[in-house]
């Protein structure tokens, strides 16, 4: 008996490890997450062999499934420092809890040009003929489920990780979830020739007709995504069908030229790259990895339920061959007008080339994202800043793109946040009407870093925070106030190309592969290659809320060059901690009124009509906005501000002749927003 004990203690280890690391996959899909390797092939391995020598183990998995979490991940803190204890207001959705468990029926829903959907309709256990609930429409790219292979679709249950748990828990409190692979994409057939196509926006649409139709509709529906199925939720609000009444928009783009592929007009093909070859990979149905041992345990997305199911996955998937890389149209272009896919160009598939529609229609949103989000937390700002009412609310936490972790420098390991109650709280009172006191609750939820607390305003940026002015000074210093400028007046870099951020950024973050908060381990050694400035100590705490803007006076070698700043913070023994960054190509610099959304910072159009060269011959003034944070600068430590010309890991160099840079020291400044507390 003790030596069964002991094989049935490995089989529990390694299913806990798969589940964990299943998690990595499937609670990431809609966090563009590239690869499988995190399912801990070793335990896969070792659990298939125990299962080999050991069948009779078989009849108890069902009793050690029961005994793990269905959704989990590494453990380092028992409680997250962004567990809201009145700010953001906690909601019980737990013993609230109106049904147990899901049924789920997998089929093709024809669209009106007869391209079949894969649909996975998960509804309440226990629903009565005749009771009528709302529905959660999610509309996916990156597989509605996996298909688990034998033996271990006999303890894997799925869906599973994040989008698992989200389901479980919104059957449990009384809606049905309603989960497509969209056209072209997973188990359903069709093109994927660009994202957020016209026709599939009209699918969404569609979708919305069938289900208000069910007789278990009770002709309400909400939607709700993260990253791409953030940004397909959004789209379904320019669509203004009547049955949609809320959305939640996770960790997503509002501008897709600014947002993801072309940050400050410089590409960031890092990104590009890595999407367009898990597209590729995924619409082809092969999972992301090299490891034989990841594929042992998982096919690939799930077909759908009935007979001939595989013929009808291998025809789906053979109508996804044509479906085009992004990144082979990001690498023919460089600005916002230009085409790469004839008549297709970026602000066509852009939610805010769509934000007349989206507001006409009237839904309630709530824009949803993280510090360390890529620079999604400035998108979140911008579609907050444009959706002008009560109804619309903003939350910005210490997370990477996701939620999952905690980026904030001094708390650092898994969210205590409860998502899905702040997702449910939302959905209840603007789908089912339950007044559950959120529209009393301020507009804006935010998280100061280091000093780890929420904050509530109904404004962003907040009101309180003033506006301080740090000088550039010689030697390499920054002055609060305005200063004469010691000799010498100028100075002078050369821009190392070798400059990165590193591999554990706000970028990986987008792409779902920051699974660590270790983010920026090296800044100390990376600031060798920049140049930098550093204020004076804080003689008192500073809490810096908001987005800085960088004024530069330069005279560049180079007509077409890339400004990288970044704020960062000093502690008392020299340790440099990154805080938030900013870029912007030089070509690029022109500012103008922007037609098309309310933001904080310059608009930039990103056309090539309003592209200049710098004159290599004089100083030129260029202005960079950084993505906004809320960061604690404790009382003896000072800020730096770095800039540099390339960030070597993540995007294209776009002009490969180094510059030289002469900057006019009088005319450079840092606009800093914060307030010292005495």
């Amino acid at each position: 008996m003790g030596k069964d004990a002991g094989k049935l203690q490995r089989i529990k280890i390694g299913y806990y490890k798969l589940k964990l690391s299943a998690k990595d996959y499937s609670g990431q899909q809609h966090n563009h997450s590239f690869h499988l390797s995190a399912l801990a092939s070793h335990y896969i391995t070792c659990g298939l062999q125990l299962f080999m020598k050991s069948f009779k183990f078989l009849s108890i998995l069902g009793l050690v499934a029961i005994s793990i979490p269905a959704f989990s991940q590494k453990k380092t803190d028992e409680v997250g420092a962004d567990k809201a204890v009145d700010v953001p207001v906690p909601y019980d959705h737990i013993s609230t809890h109106q049904y147990k468990g899901f049924v789920v029926k997998s089929f093709y829903l024809p669209m009106r040009d007869g391209v079949k959907l894969a649909v996975d309709m998960y509804l309440p256990k226990g629903l009565k003929d005749g009771d009528k609930i709302p529905t959660l429409l999610h509309q996916t790219r990156y597989w509605r489920d996996v298909d688990v292979r034998w033996p271990f679709s006999w303890f894997v249950k799925t869906p599973i990780g994040l989008l698992g748990k989200m389901i479980s828990e919104m059957t449990k409190n009384g809606y049905a979830v309603v989960n497509i692979d969209v056209r072209g994409s997973g188990a359903s057939f069709g093109q994927n020739l660009y994202p957020w196509a016209e026709a599939e926006v009209k699918d969404g649409y569609e979708m919305c007709d069938w289900i208000v139709k069910q007789p278990w509709s009770n002709g309400k529906i909400g939607t709700a995504g993260a990253s791409y199925t953030g940004t397909a939720s959004e789209f379904l609000l320019t669509t203004q069908h009547p049955a949609i009444k809320a959305d939640v928009n996770m960790y997503s783009l509002f501008d897709v030229y600014a947002d993801n592929a072309f940050p400050g007009g410089i590409h960031n093909e890092w990104f590009t790259r890595n999407w367009g070859k898990a597209n590729r990979m995924l619409d082809d149905n092969t999972i992301p990895t090299k490891k034989k041992s990841v594929k042992m345990a998982i096919r690939g997305v799930k077909p759908v339920d009935g007979k001939g199911h595989r013929k009808l996955l291998k025809e789906a998937i053979a109508q996804h061959k044509d479906n085009l890389n992004v990144n082979d149209g990001a690498m023919k272009m460089a600005f916002r007008n230009e085409a790469p896919i004839p008549g297709i160009k970026a602000d066509l598939f852009s939610p805010h080339s769509f934000i007349d529609k989206e507001i006409k229609g009237g839904v309630p949103v709530y824009s949803y994202s993280g510090w360390s989000d890529g620079c999604y937390q400035n998108a979140a700002t911008k579609r907050f800043l444009t959706l002008d009412a009560q109804k619309y609310k903003l939350i910005l936490g210490p997370w990477e793109h996701g939620g999952s972790y905690i980026t904030s420098p001094n708390a650092q390991g898994n969210s205590g946040f409860d998502h899905f109650g702040e997702i449910l709280k939302f959905m209840d009172f603007y789908v089912k009407g339950i007044q559950n006191g959120i529209d009393k609750e301020p507009r804006v939820h935010y998280f100061t870093q280091i000093e780890n607390k929420w904050k509530s305003a109904e404004t962003w940026p907040p009101i309180g925070f003033r506006s301080y002015t740090f000088c550039f000074v010689s030697k390499n210093k920054l002055v609060q106030e305005e200063a004469a400028v010691s000799e010498p007046a100028t100075i002078t870099y050369k821009v190392d190309t070798s400059a990165t951020t590193g591999k554990i950024t706000r970028w990986e973050s987008v792409a779902g592969q920051l699974h660590s908060p270790n983010v920026y381990p090296d800044r100390n050694e990376q600031d060798k290659k920049l140049i930098t400035f550093d204020a004076d100590e804080f003689t008192a705490d500073f809490e810096y809320t908001g987005h800085t803007k960088v004024d530069l006076m330069v005279k560049s070698s180079e007509g077409d060059c890339s400004f990288f700043v970044y704020l960062e913070d000093i502690d008392e023994t020299g340790k440099v901690t990154y805080v938030t960054e900013g870029q912007l190509r030089s070509l690029n610099r022109k500012v103008g009124a922007n037609p098309a959304y309310k933001q904080v910072g310059d608009w930039h159009s990103f056309n090539e009509v309003d592209a200049s060269p710098l004159n290599t011959n004089k100083y030129e003034k260029i202005s960079i906005d950084l993505y906004p944070t809320s960061y604690l600068f404790k009382k003896g430590h000072k800020l730096r501000i770095a800039i540099g010309g390339h960030d070597k890991e993540h995007f294209r160099l776009m002009n490969p002749n180094p510059a030289t840079w002469e900057f006019m020291l009088k005319d450079c400044k840092a606009t800093v927003p914060g307030k010292f507390r005495n």
